[in-house]
């Protein structure tokens, strides 16, 4: 049965499920598919936000108007940039007055960007050198609300001169704690019609929620994981990262090793390095002892508190501690910049309220 115009529930927002569905619901009220993939393409791929308007320019029937209103929209508070290293970070606010923080990260030497986009308010794991998890006010973001991070980034980026070319999740929040909603807004990114971000360059974060990880793994996403450890040995990730530490550290290698064996490939895993607390050389023998021959890259990143707690290590320090790494850890190590530190865009420095 046809859905009419004046139906509860019957308006279309393209931004609000995955492509496939919203083609399944464009379809209930008698929308084309072919027109349905334009739709995606004009929001998502364009940004184009008032769609009364734009069906009258399209070769749509007009009497779809009704189903496709003007789009709500995250209201953008402030951008800033870094004085440092050209990062910046875009604050957006809610219809319910909560703060989201996005931040566009240049490339090197070229002219793109990668966006590392929020999927929560807030973040309830508890990560201790982390800004966002001491957020009072918490929620998951709703697919749209993702989306539109990626839309009105991608102008500021564009505007910069900057061509977006990846997606990280690696903003405010767990992403597999918002798991539905996440995965619709990366299918949305890499849709053919949406100007699309190959699958490949979308990447998707966790502390290693090992059910998600496996049903990452099993639904067969073209998109990377990241895992962040914290600690390689249970005692010290139940002081780091204290509800991730729910699961055993070896439980989330394992994870971490099914999906690599089902895609052939190798999956990043993220180690907060941090002064005194985890890169001793007792770390990175765990840590090769940990991994084995599970095919990772590691990618070490220097801690950014901005209460000042917890602290990234000396120099020396990181010298011994990649030393100690190549003597135990088979696998490719690099150390990732985490930029944006003078304006808190940094890795766990996302905070704004």
């Amino acid at each position: 049965m046809l859905l009419h115009p004046s139906e509860p529930h019957s308006t279309l927002d393209p931004r609000q499920a995955s492509p496939n569905e919203f083609i399944a619901k464009a379809s209930s009220v008698g929308i084309a598919e072919s027109h349905a993939r334009k739709i995606l393409g004009a929001v998502v791929g364009k940004g184009v936000c008032d769609l009364k308007d734009w069906i009258e320019t399209q070769a749509i029937p007009r009497k779809f108007g009704a189903l496709l209103p003007q789009l709500e929209r995250l209201v953008l508070e402030r951008t800033e940039k870094s004085q440092v290293d050209s990062f910046q970070k875009a604050v957006f606010r809610t219809k319910d007055g909560l703060a989201v923080e996005s931040v566009i990260i240049p490339l090197q030497k070229i002219d793109k960007a990668t966006l590392c986009l929020s999927s929560q308010v807030g973040c309830v794991m508890g990560c201790v050198f982390c800004a966002t998890a001491k957020l009072a006010k918490r929620r998951n973001l709703k697919t749209w609300e993702i989306v539109d991070q990626y839309i009105q980034c991608r102008k500021i980026a564009h505007d910069a001169g900057l061509q977006v070319s990846g997606v990280v999740f690696m903003g405010m929040g767990e992403p597999f704690l918002n798991y539905e909603n996440v995965i619709s807004a990366a299918k949305l990114f890499s849709f053919p019609t949406a100007n699309p971000i190959s699958g490949r360059a979308i990447t998707i974060s966790t502390v290693g929620l090992v059910d998600k990880i496996d049903l990452f793994t099993n639904e067969n996403h073209p998109f990377r994981l990241s895992i962040s450890l914290g600690a390689a040995t249970d005692e010290k990730r139940a002081r780091l990262v204290p509800v991730a530490a729910k699961a055993k550290v070896s439980d989330v290698m394992a994870a971490a090793r099914r999906y690599a064996t089902s895609r052939n490939d190798r999956v990043n895993l993220s180690y907060v390095c941090i002064r005194n607390e985890n890169v001793f050389e007792e770390d990175a023998k765990a840590l090769g002892e940990l991994i084995g021959d599970t095919p990772v890259r590691l990618d070490l990143i220097e801690v950014r508190d901005s209460e000042g707690k917890f602290l990234p290590p000396t120099s020396e320090e990181m010298t011994t501690f990649r030393d100690a790494l190549r003597h135990y850890v088979r696998q490719p190590v690099a150390r990732r910049y985490s930029g944006g530190a003078d304006i808190n865009a940094a890795c766990g420095t996302l905070a704004a309220v």
